[in-house]
């Protein structure tokens, strides 16, 4: 969520900027303006009458102990037409509070200044690439057909269980998944990064929290009875750890990773660029976030750009980072990078990794506060990435790695898989 005095601040600048996302916010930002000036006003009000109400209390303490009762009883009248004012000013004050909130819960966070300006993702920008694309042998097949060829994942057994978007993983299909899992979270521990084992489930405060509330509300499934949200991603559980905290700039920089399942309702569409894992309902991430001092959150987020490069390189997959347009960054970030493997047997590139700074935005929300070396309460920066969604890389590993005579599992794989080819 924006803050009311960087927006009173830096309104054409804020104005300008929304404008990459492809939205016009001058009426907005002018109703944010104007709804806290009438705030402001009704706080001065109500200070004034409060300040008034107990310099009268004072006074009619004074006349009592003078013997002065009857005045002091006349006094006391207007010391009750005073609380009835107050108890109105406050009413009036905790409407315009909160519509303004209301408010600034629908404007996305700013986009930092390298974002490109772009309607879509076609028109977000290449920075990086690595890795030859392999020559395939004639009749290679994608990602589906060779789960079913391996029998290492049932798409329609998930389907019968449950519904669309939700595989079944079987023999050395899962134990690949639990290999990637295992890796990814050893790379990250090895990098600095605090494992944790989050939940699976998050209360509507946490939904805000990190920005999914209310802005995808509708992707989230939620579990009615108990006003609970199954996750999307560990980036709500994990940052939500530091919600209401006020941490020590000795504290940072906070690094942590976590596994966990995701799910979410919206899918997508029909047709072959969702089929298999290209788009599913539930599905594994391994997450890193990291807590920053504002003045190191863009170095720690090209930090995480080039951890999660070095998984990629080990894994010797095709890869390329993407910086996301305005037109296609999330809700809540200020600059994203998306990683995207190629998938030979399908043509063409999958995401697997969103590295996003946040900075204020998330915090803000939060109330996620450190102390300053002025000893004032300052707002953090937050940070997140995919490291990684397991899906695509496991069918990217499935396309890129077949041969003649089965799947052969990377290099650095095999010693979490205990096998080094899928027969």
């Amino acid at each position: 969520m924006l803050q009311v005095p960087f927006i009173r601040e830096h309104t054409n600048l804020v104005i300008n900027r929304l404008a990459k996302r492809n939205i016009d916010a001058t009426q907005m930002i002018a109703d944010v303006i104007e709804l806290d000036e009438q705030r402001r006003e009704l706080q001065t009000k109500l200070d004034n009458e409060k300040a008034e109400s107990n310099a009268i209390s004072k006074e009619i303490g004074n006349l009592f102990k003078s013997g002065e009762a009857q005045k002091a009883n006349l006094l006391k009248e207007k010391t009750t037409q005073l609380k009835e004012t107050i108890k109105d000013l406050e009413q009036q004050l905790n409407e315009k509070a909160e519509a303004l909130n209301e408010l600034l819960y629908k404007i996305p966070n700013v986009p930092n200044e390298m974002v490109p300006a772009g309607n879509s993702d076609e028109d977000n920008e290449e920075v990086y690439r690595e890795g030859e694309i392999p020559t395939l042998d004639e009749g290679a097949l994608p990602h589906w057909e060779l789960a079913k060829k391996y029998d290492i994942i049932d798409f329609e057994l998930g389907n019968k269980i449950t519904g669309a978007g939700f595989p079944v993983y079987k023999g050395k299909g899962a134990r690949l998944q639990r290999a990637l899992i295992a890796y990814f979270l050893d790379k990250n521990t090895e990098a600095g990064y605090t494992e944790y084992q989050l939940p699976h489930l998050v209360n509507e405060a946490s939904g805000f929290g990190t920005g999914q509330l209310p802005d995808k509300e509708g992707q989230m499934y939620h579990v009615m009875a108990d006003n609970l949200y199954l996750i999307p991603t560990a980036e709500v559980p994990g940052t939500n750890i530091f919600r209401d905290v006020v941490l020590s700039e000795s504290d940072l920089p906070i690094g942590i990773t976590g596994y966990t399942p995701c799910f979410r309702r919206e899918a997508g569409s029909y047709g072959a660029h969702v089929r298999g894992l290209n788009r599913l309902h539930q599905f594994d991430k391994v997450e890193i976030l990291r807590v920053e001092h504002p003045n190191n959150s863009y170095a720690a987020l090209d930090a995480m750009v080039e951890h999660v490069k070095t998984i990629l390189q080990e894994l010797k997959l095709p890869y390329r980072i993407l910086r996301l347009c305005g037109g296609d960054l999330g809700f809540t970030s200020a600059l994203t990078y998306d990683f995207e493997v190629f998938s030979t047997a399908q043509d063409r590139w999958l995401e697997i990794s969103s590295v996003s700074n946040f900075e204020t935005f998330q915090a803000n929300r939060l109330k996620l506060r450190f102390k300053n070396s002025d000893g004032k309460n300052q707002l953090a920066h937050t940070l997140n990435g995919s490291s990684l969604a397991l899906p695509r890389v496991l069918a990217g590993i499935l396309e890129n790695y077949q041969t003649k005579d089965g799947i052969v599992i990377p290099e650095v794989l095999q010693s979490y898989t205990g096998f080094d080819i899928i027969k």
